[in-house]
């Protein structure tokens, strides 16, 4: 049994510049929000939902690009090793849409938070005590380093909110990456600037806000935008 990524040194994992190293880094940062999360109450919560989101779903886009389909060209259970894991993305893309849609009141709010947060922690485990621990043995540090690399870059272009009905697989999640993510990356400005200005402008940015929500829905139903999953793990 492979040791988990957790349980080794940075040189271990192929240096500082390695996507082991990169993955278990978000992970130890999800680590202390998800604490912070369990913690908080009312707009506290939200805030710091907030911040997981902005987080968790870059990391998760980046590892579906880059990192799955890797394992599935170099592991001879690549597809259901990754199936798996897809599936715990498309959860948590359902359970923050739930979220964001029904508001602070709404009275399934408790229950999806607390599934929410055990979701994450099996991803996080099943990443790190399987999936990458196995990539782990079919790559030398050169090539984690290089593709920690790619990682990294597209983590940094891809979106920062939940996209239930796009496919967790290649081509369709890197064909609506981009659209997704200046639309998300735009949005995620907008409600900055909305919590700093005077109340009167208040109205405006969140209509602002949820007029590109509407077009990032309509990008996400585009067919391309949904190809890749077989069977789909998108709703």
């Amino acid at each position: 049994m492979p040791r988990s990524i957790a349980d080794q040194t940075v040189e271990e994992l192929g240096g500082r510049g390695s996507v082991l190293v990169r993955q278990r880094r978000d992970h130890m940062q999800l680590d202390r929000m998800l604490h912070e999360l369990v913690a908080a109450t009312g707009a506290d919560q939200e805030e710091v939902l907030q911040r997981i989101d902005r987080l968790v779903f870059s990391h998760a886009f980046a590892e579906e690009t880059v990192l799955w389909p890797v394992i599935r060209r170099v592991l001879p259970d690549g597809d259901t090793l990754t199936r798996q894991v897809e599936e715990e993305h498309q959860e948590v893309n359902e359970l923050v849409s739930a979220l964001e849609r029904d508001g602070l009141d709404h009275p399934e709010r408790p229950a999806r938070l607390a599934r929410l947060v055990e979701v994450l922690r099996e991803d996080v485990r099943d990443e790190e005590d399987v999936l990458l621990p196995r990539l782990q043995e079919r790559l030398d540090p050169g090539e984690l380093r290089a593709l920690g690399r790619r990682w990294a870059v597209v983590a940094r272009l891809s979106p920062t909110r939940p996209h239930p009905t796009v496919s967790r697989r290649p081509p369709g999640n890197a064909l609506s990456a981009l659209p997704l993510s200046l639309i998300d990356r735009t949005r995620d400005a907008v409600d900055a600037g909305v919590r700093r200005v005077p109340d009167r402008f208040v109205p405006a940015g969140r209509a602002v806000s949820t007029g590109l929500a509407a077009v990032a829905g309509v990008v996400e139903r585009v067919p391309l935008a949904r190809r890749g999953d077989g069977p789909p793990t998108s709703r």
